[in-house]
């Protein structure tokens, strides 16, 4: 890595925070820039060079080849790498402009999330029924994930000290490196206390991971989402649910059943209450449906 990409990297890590996936991505996206001008300038120009000198014209071209590959958060995504990424060296190698102010990011389309209904998650976990120590870690995984509303990244960074069974809570490490405490339900409590007794015969020496692989290694969010593939098939169920769903099923129950949105905030770990307010939407449209399906004057059956 150039060295005024590993100076930046360490001033995303240690100056705003971020976490090690938000700066690899961020990384990532400012090297395809380079890639991108280094193939009009060849290999030989030094980079700061090659950056400072970069037009708007440069941009538009750039970010004309992504539009035809790329989705349009993605492509907001990388937008917002390279604007921060130039505010930065304009600061520190005199650049006196930077060619991204003027770019606007793509309007990304407002996605409400995917929830499975009460049913739905109930009748997902009651399938996870097998004894042997996979199938327990499989149960353990998602009754973790709903009853906490965790990240997937988050579950899988879990450590054997951060659970603790006495209060019944669970120290995630959120985006930004952020910590928070999250209380366990008793379901899942108990679904971990049963696959904790078997992990011992299988984990490898010195992992200190709570979910772990065949291998006794720390397990991976590609094959949490890989195993609940599997598992939803094997119930029965649509495979287009994800480990994400629950997340947002934790929030919008809690939403259903009376809970205050600023604890549910406090609980999923969103800096900014308008992130948890999505839910409110979600929450909305199924009291409508109810309403349509239920009144004998709905709005569809007036109509």
């Amino acid at each position: 890595m150039h060295p005024l990409l590993e100076t930046y990297l360490s001033f995303l890590e240690v100056e705003r925070n971020l976490s090690p996936r938000t700066c690899s991505a961020y990384v990532r996206d400012i090297q395809e820039f380079c890639v991108f001008l280094r193939q009009d300038s060849g290999d030989n120009t030094d980079l700061a060079v090659l950056l400072g000198a970069v037009t708007r014209a440069e941009v538009r071209r750039w970010l004309a080849q992504l539009r035809r590959r790329q989705k349009k958060v993605t492509v907001a995504r990388k937008v917002s790498a390279l604007r921060g990424f130039y505010t930065y060296i304009s600061r520190r190698q005199g650049i006196n402009s930077n060619p991204f102010d003027a770019v606007r990011r793509p309007k990304v389309e407002s996605r409400l999330p995917s929830v499975m209904d009460v049913d739905g998650v109930y009748h997902f976990l009651e399938s996870i029924s097998g004894t042997d120590w996979m199938e327990r870690r499989n149960l353990a995984i998602f009754e973790l994930l709903y009853s906490c509303g965790l990240r997937i990244s988050e579950l899988t960074d879990i450590d054997v000290p951060d659970v603790d069974f006495d209060t019944a809570q669970v120290r995630v490490l959120g985006k930004g490196g952020k910590e928070r405490i999250v209380p366990i339900g008793a379901k899942a409590v108990h679904a971990l206390r049963c696959y904790m007794q078997l992990r011992l015969a299988v984990i490898k020496k010195g992992e200190n991971a709570v979910f772990v692989n065949r291998y006794g290694s720390r397990i991976t969010p590609r094959s949490v989402q890989r195993h609940m593939k599997q598992l939803l098939l094997r119930a029965g169920m649509s495979s287009a649910s994800t480990p994400h769903s629950l997340r947002h099923s934790f929030a919008t129950h809690l939403l259903d059943n009376g809970a205050d949105l600023r604890a549910i905030q406090e609980l999923l770990g969103h800096v900014s209450l308008s992130t948890t307010q999505k839910y409110t939407h979600v929450s909305s449209e199924r009291m409508m449906d109810e309403y349509d399906r239920a009144h004998p004057r709905s709005r569809k059956k007036s109509q």
